[in-house]
């Protein structure tokens, strides 16, 4: 027997409960639970539509699925529409704006480090992000697609968010959505390990008008203003925040300039032992006008000033600016009543982003004695050179990005939520600039190093730039199908197939089992494939001794199978386990030993799970904590993959101890990291890192104030390098910062 039942009905007994309960003026413990009830009922309709009418929730809006839900147990990455975390097909996390105030994070790396198998870890250049997911390790990481409302924000040139990335504020973010795990078969090139979506305030999101400071260590100075309003029958959000700091001053003991050229021929220009250079200013600038079907929104990201860390070529620079301006603009169109059983959306969006140096990049100290290569004036081999203002490289990379995508939902199949899409992406590299005191000059056909005055060259332009201009299409189309096949079990099927103009075509597909076994335990049996586009730099890069491009090269490709658990013993209480096996083929490196040049070849695997938990121990006091284990293996040496944790343990209290008063204390341990085969060093050594966030809210009803210290323990923590820093990276020691704002 089957209950018919549409969703308009649905929104219709929902909203006469809510307005009958709006009567009642006692707020008493028992009509809280009559409306959990009431709740519960409306849900057991949902999920019983009858099979001649398909699954309806895809047609329900954000709204009427939140009165059946809680913000945290929906998510919208796996399937391209909001769905319960427990029947999405994949391993997924929701990171709420509420989660983010209460843990004390000022940056979209502090909120991803408390997500279950993964670990943001710095590399030694400008110390951007390594989003580390599951062992799947590299320098660059384009095997993580990073989205921004749907939008990939990946750049072409080193498949990363951006060389110059200067962190990311999170007072404009109402949710973060991750899936760990392959994702190629939904959103295509990149979701690899996984993907993470940013989801960014709407009106519904800003209550009224919100301003705020922030004064910490490390001379930061933060700042930034909410609004969300109507404006001509537009809902309105805008954002605007503000970020200065000198950084951190962690101790570099010794270099690249020391290790490779210092102690081998005799020079004393290494700036070691000396602090990183982590300097920052930045600008983030949104704004959302949505109304009816239709949604646009602009942002700004300006980066200046921006340190280099422990330096471009791992040789501290202490002078070196970076800059980066990012403009991105979307609109979408989103229409659940397109036609009957069919829910339509469509997407055109533009992202202009650039990598610029606003003072010499100063890849060896002056002073630095090198080997040049007479013929090239590259490093290499031939006769020492003393380079009295230091060895310069100034690269800066200009990309556009334009891309569209239209999908439909069709629910008038029994038993079926179907999912159809194509679309359009379109970037290039546009331009690329370079000037440089080494290399040959073009005026003389000498090598530059050899001139007397070792003037700046510009090479934009000629043969001896390091890239040229280049673009890439993608066009691609998608299918995946739900089917609910027998009570309590559903069966996603998916697949994408895309084409790029570079290297070719691949497809990826997707299966996934959901067995909700009781009503309290879900289980889940996933295989994903994924794919991960060779960058620019590894198609294209030329003149540079470390590696040169292959335009001959193939995407690198992932399989991974999955088994999930989600069981709720009491209401109060998650628990979640994954295990997971994936096999990482046609891995792209730089044969160093032979010709330096890109090349597929390698292969890795890796296997491990995870745990996670969430306690609400009463109305007050809430607990939270997961543990990831991993072991990845490189298949060549018969080694650890390298640098990433075998072992993660992260724990966090939200206690309300007293009226308008929240202590946050959290911990996370990074334990067991080994060093690569060719890495001879002992393993990375394990650090403990505690925070603790004290916030005061409703002061004279509008005043908040917190306050929060980072590393509590004020522990030696350190991040992996190569060799060339033997002591690894020095992450920052105990450290306060203060805050308030006010709403109104």
């Amino acid at each position: 027997m089957h209950i018919v039942i549409s969703n308009t009905l649905i929104r219709k007994f929902v909203s006469r409960q809510k307005t009958s309960y709006q009567r009642i003026t006692s707020k008493t413990t028992n009509l809280q639970k009559q409306l959990k009830t009431v709740q519960a009922f409306a849900l057991m309709l949902l999920f019983c539509i009858d099979s001649a009418h398909g699954d309806q929730i895809v047609n329900l809006d954000e709204a009427a699925l939140l009165k059946l839900f809680d913000a945290k147990d929906l998510v919208s990455i796996a399937s391209g529409y909001k769905q319960p975390l427990t029947k999405a097909p994949a391993v997924a996390t929701v990171i709420t704006a509420e989660d983010i105030k209460a843990m004390g994070a000022t940056d979209l790396d502090e909120v991803l480090e408390t997500v279950p198998g993964i670990h943001v870890s710095r590399r030694a250049s400008g110390y951007t992000p390594i989003y580390s997911i599951r062992g799947v390790y590299s320098g660059a990481n384009p095997q993580v697609l990073v989205l921004i409302n749907g939008v990939s924000i990946s750049n072409l040139y080193l498949g990363d968010r951006n060389q110059v990335w200067g962190g990311m504020p999170v007072q404009a973010i109402a949710r973060v959505e991750v899936v760990r795990g392959p994702g190629s078969a939904v959103y295509g090139a990149d979701a690899f390990a996984g993907v993470i979506n940013i989801i960014t305030k709407t009106k519904q999101d800003i209550k009224g008008t919100e301003v705020g400071g922030r004064v910490g260590s490390f001379d930061t100075y933060d700042g930034w203003a909410l609004h969300g309003g109507t404006w001509a029958g537009f809902d309105v959000a805008a954002t605007l925040e503000y970020h200065d700091t000198q950084g951190h001053k962690g101790i570099v003991d010794a270099d690249a300039q020391t290790v490779q050229f210092d102690r081998l021929f005799g020079s004393h220009a290494s700036l070691a032992p000396g602090p990183v250079n982590l300097q920052a200013q930045n600008l983030d600038a949104r704004v959302d006008l949505s109304r009816e079907k239709w949604r646009i929104r602009a942002g700004l990201q300006n980066r200046g000033n921006i340190g280099n860390g422990a330096g471009f070529a791992q040789a501290l620079d202490p002078t070196n600016r970076y800059a980066s301006q990012r403009w991105n603009a979307d609109l979408n169109y989103d229409n659940p009543d397109f036609a009957e059983d069919w829910n339509v959306k469509a997407q055109l969006s533009y992202l202009d982003t650039s990598q610029e140096v606003e003072s010499n990049l100063t890849l060896f100290p002056p002073g630095a004695r090198l080997p040049i290569d007479p013929a090239t004036g590259q490093l290499g081999r031939g006769p020492f050179v003393t380079f009295p203002q230091g060895y310069i490289g100034n690269p800066e990379i200009f990309e556009r990005h334009a891309s569209f995508n239209t999908s439909a939902f069709y629910t008038g199949f029994n038993r079926h939520t179907l999912r159809i899409g194509a679309g359009f992406n379109y970037g290039t590299l546009y331009d690329a600039k370079a000037t440089e005191n080494f290399g040959i000059n073009q005026l003389t056909g000498t090598a530059n190093p050899l001139l007397p005055n070792f003037s700046l060259i510009n090479v934009t332009g000629t043969p001896a730039n390091f890239i040229s201009t280049a673009d890439r299409k993608n066009s691609f189309v998608f299918l995946q199908d739900e089917w609910k096949f027998a009570k309590d079990w559903a069966f996603t099927a998916g697949i994408r197939y895309d084409n790029y103009s570079d290297f070719g075509n691949t497809v990826n597909p997707r299966l996934a089992l959901v067995w909700e076994a009781r009503h309290n335990l879900t289980t889940k049996l996933l295989y994903g494939s994924a794919f991960r586009a060779p960058s620019f730099a590894e198609l294209y890069l030329t003149n540079n001794p470390v590696g040169q491009g292959n335009p001959a090269l193939k995407p690198e490709i992932m399989d991974t199978v999955e088994l999930a658990f989600d069981y709720r013993p009491i209401d109060k209480l998650r628990l979640g386990l994954n295990i997971f096996d994936y096999w990482w083929k046609d891995v792209i490196g730089s044969a160093l030993a032979t010709t330096a040049m890109y090349q597929n070849g390698g292969n890795k695997t890796g296997h491990g799970a995870e745990l996670e938990m969430e306690w609400k121990a009463d109305d007050t006091l809430k607990f939270l904590g997961n543990y990831a284990y991993q072991k990845s293996q490189n298949k060549e040496t018969n080694h650890d993959a390298g640098y990433a944790p075998h072992h993660q343990v992260y724990v966090r209290a939200n206690w309300n101890f007293m009226p308008n008063w929240q202590l946050t204390p959290q911990a996370k341990w990074i334990i067991d990291r080994s060093r690569t085969a060719n890495d001879n060093r002992p393993a990375v050594a394990d650090y403990t890192w505690v925070d603790m966030t004290l916030r005061r809210q409703h002061i004279a009803e509008h005043w908040e104030v917190a306050f929060s210290v980072r590393n509590l323990l004020d522990v030696d923590a350190r991040d992996p390098s190569s060799s060339t820093i033997p002591n690894d990276l020095p992450l920052a020691g105990r450290n306060f910062f203060g805050e308030i704002r006010v709403n109104f």
